[in-house]
């Protein structure tokens, strides 16, 4: 029987009794597109990204994953393929326009920030914040709008970045169905193993100009791209450091509403802690992508799992929601949880707040 609020879903776990839900592998049928911002069908977790040898066009998504400079198809990324450097797009205009003719629409995601692209072909996407501009030489998919600027009477035109869940893992998390990222417009985001930026600049699409994304990463080579990244996105703050040790940073760090993080270390729950402790707002988010193999590579994945979350609730997190990642990433689930500070950590960061308001 499953704990009270906790909901899993995913390796045959069972609904439970209520809140904490692991689901996934045959659990509720998560995945896939779930429709607009009311759902619509839960769907099978089919992504439908592949481009074939002839997707020249495809009304507006030509993407022949072997012609495209590095964006392509979503299974043209198979597994165990390098990820998080892009495909040669390197904060370049690679990877292409799609014009979007009349056949291909966009319509709101149920998560705030993020939207479907809807033709031949289904892709998630987010608002390009650097019109133009491709990061890893993603897809981009421009839209015209029905309506005119009222200042020369030419048409909006709004262009989109298709998000591979096969190259994210938070991508990968909203394709499996989790309920919320707890990543939206205005939002205030710790993200730990930023890598070279491929998911913190969708993220940065997200929040917008409104929020701010403080972006971690301790290898000094991935560190390298993900600057050059952040120099065309003003709400990316990048921070080539290690995430073991937050007060390293804590000076270029604010009190955060979410953290999100995917740095596949054995002590990946006390990482994430001692950051919640230090930036985490009381009642904010953590999102954690877990790699079985990383944490215990004799046991079971769903044992490891199991493990990690209970790690987070002897660290003042209450675990809300776990999906597992397939088919987009073998033995991975992403849990989200809520924090819960002392009563000191909450009186030191109400401390911080006022001083870097004042």
């Amino acid at each position: 029987m499953g704990r009270p609020g906790f909901m899993s879903r995913g390796g045959g776990g069972g609904r439970g009794g209520g809140g904490f839900r692991p689901r996934g592998d045959g659990g509720g049928g998560g995945g896939g597109f779930r429709g607009g911002r009311g759902g619509g069908g839960r769907g099978g977790g089919a992504f439908r990204g592949g481009g074939g040898r002839g997707g020249g066009q495809m009304n507006g998504f030509g993407g022949d994953s072997r012609r495209s400079s590095g964006g392509g198809s979503f299974r043209g990324s198979p597994r165990g393929s390098p990820r998080g450097r892009g495909g040669g797009g390197r904060g370049g205009r690679g990877g292409g326009g799609m014009k979007g003719g009349k056949k291909v629409i966009v319509e709101p995601h149920r998560l705030k920030g993020v939207f479907i692209v809807k033709g031949k072909e289904d892709a998630l996407v987010t608002k390009n914040m650097v019109p133009g501009e491709s990061v890893y030489g993603e897809k981009r998919v421009s839209i015209q709008s029905e309506h005119s600027n009222d200042t020369d009477g030419q048409k909006i035109t709004t262009e989109y970045r298709v998000w591979n869940p096969f190259r994210s893992k938070l991508a990968a998390a909203i394709m499996a169905g989790v309920e919320d990222a707890h990543i939206f417009p205005g939002a205030r985001v710790l993200y730990l193993g930023a890598a070279s930026g491929t998911s913190v600049s969708h993220v940065s699409d997200i929040v917008g100009p409104d929020g701010i994304v403080y972006a971690v990463e301790f290898s000094h080579r991935s560190g390298r791209d993900l600057l050059g990244m952040a120099k065309k996105r003003p709400n990316v703050v990048p921070i080539v450091d290690d995430a073991r040790h937050p007060h390293k940073y804590a000076m270029m760090v604010g009190i955060v509403d979410t953290i999100f993080s995917d740095v596949a270390q054995p002590d990946q729950a006390r990482i994430v802690a001692h950051n919640a402790h230090k930036f985490l707002k009381n009642n904010g988010h953590a999102v954690i992508s877990i790699k079985a193999n990383c944490v215990d590579s004799t046991a079971e994945p769903e044992a490891v799992f199991a493990g990690e979350v209970n790690k987070l609730r002897e660290e003042q997190f209450k675990p809300i929601e776990q999906v597992t990642l397939e088919p987009y990433e073998r033995d991975h689930a992403v849990v989200v949880a809520e924090y819960r500070a002392s009563k000191k950590v909450k009186k030191e960061k109400e401390t911080k707040t006022e001083e870097m308001e004042s």
